[in-house]
């Protein structure tokens, strides 16, 4: 297959959507970013790296990060935690508080902001540093030890988080925070907050294509663990327009407000797309635009 070809098409399939959408603006510093910004990248599970455009910019992963805590907080504490965290689709904008009271404290998925804070929590719990754990795992399956957390967006999203703060301390009044609500929201913002490139997300992804294996041939997860993983991504990945997503580009993905949005193809590899842009319920446009376009012309989906 002709992945550099695929890849271009890709991008040539976005072109006419980037600028179209503005980016998140609720947290200024995202704002700044070019909507015109796209880059592409793919990453077999043979050990092959492709990309297109700006694919070695870093930008802000944002909820991409929460794959990774999850995947780090079952591994690091088994099954659990889906005592404290559901996975069905919310039907309500990601950072809702609606469903809490009624559902007594535990959130639908983890891909919501308030499933995201109980994974952050559990996360926390078991290693003590939340943050680092996500930021050690990136680094160590890209072999990119600059990944870092870009101090500034932690900051901005600290001063503007008023709503993960709410859905922290409404959980906690139900008992399912277990470290302190100021703890786990300084690790929650600091894990989205990590920079990192089209190529870094697409290897991170890849021990999902593994069916749960490291890029080192370790084992992370149990292969029904990965498998259960994907099946939350394809339900709940892509905030409240999973359905839409599978429908058009037919992958698990998670995407997040900084313009990435990463897919997988379990048995074969991982995509990232991003472009800053984003539609009314915080997917990247131009990023959709692409994968949707690549899966149309490979045979790269689980459908």
């Amino acid at each position: 297959m002709d992945y550099e070809a695929l890849l271009e098409h890709a991008r040539a399939a976005a072109r006419p959507v980037l600028g179209r959408a503005a980016p998140a603006d609720y947290i200024p510093a995202l704002a700044r970013a070019d909507p015109q910004a796209f880059g592409m990248a793919l990453a077999t599970v043979d050990g092959e790296v492709h990309g297109v455009g700006q694919w070695r910019t870093p930008f802000s992963v944002q909820s991409v990060s929460k794959l990774f805590a999850l995947a780090l907080a079952l591994a690091h504490g088994g099954t659990a935690l889906w005592r404290r965290v559901g996975r069905e689709p919310s039907g309500n904008p990601f950072n809702s508080l609606i469903q809490l009271e009624s559902e007594q404290g535990i959130p639908r998925n983890p891909f919501i902001n308030a499933g995201a804070l109980v994974v952050t929590d559990a996360l926390l719990s078991l290693t003590g540093d939340a943050r680092a754990a996500v930021v050690d795992f990136l680094r160590e399956e890209t072999g990119n030890p600059g990944i870092s957390i870009d101090a500034a967006v932690a900051a901005s999203e600290a001063g503007h988080g008023h709503r993960n703060a709410a859905l922290a301390h409404f959980m906690a009044s139900f008992g399912n925070l277990h470290n302190p609500v100021d703890d786990v929201l300084e690790h929650y913002f600091a894990h989205c907050s990590i920079a990192a490139d089209c190529r870094d997300l697409a290897l991170a992804g890849g021990f999902l294509a593994r069916h749960g294996l490291r890029a080192d041939g370790s084992r992370l997860l149990s292969r029904s663990d990965a498998k259960r993983i994907n099946a939350v991504l394809l339900t709940c990945g892509t905030y409240d327009a999973a359905g839409e997503f599978a429908y058009r580009v037919g992958l698990p993905g998670k995407s997040g407000v900084g313009g990435g949005i990463l897919a997988i193809v379990p048995g074969r590899g991982a995509v990232c797309a991003w472009s800053p842009g984003l539609d009314a319920v915080g997917n990247s446009v131009g990023a959709t635009a692409a994968l949707e376009d690549f899966t149309e012309r490979s045979d790269w989906s689980v459908f």
